[in-house]
């Protein structure tokens, strides 16, 4: 489908500054951002959308675990549960 429609705001320009600076450091534009937000309100018929930068911890280890470092496998929950020691 052509995107032809347009959405005009008017917000402040220190806000905006602010959000499109994260946007650019998750990889999505402000176009992006709200066409996600319009399908998932479209979708769910609610608000919000939840997206945030992890921190360096959690960044961390997803970097990890991409590259297949402290990945544990399992073979069902009953395993996991036992591996977890809990």
């Amino acid at each position: 489908m052509s995107k032809t429609a347009f959405i005009r705001a008017r917000i402040e320009p220190e806000l905006k500054n602010d959000v499109e600076s994260i946007l650019k450091e998750l990889g999505i534009s402000t176009s992006q951002m709200l066409t996600m937000l319009y399908k998932k309100i479209r979708r769910d018929k609610e608000i919000p959308i939840d997206l945030h930068i992890p921190n360096k911890e959690t960044a961390k280890a997803i970097a990890e675990s991409r590259k297949g470092k402290n990945v544990v496998a399992c073979k069902d929950a009953d395993d996991m549960f036992e591996r977890l020691d809990i």
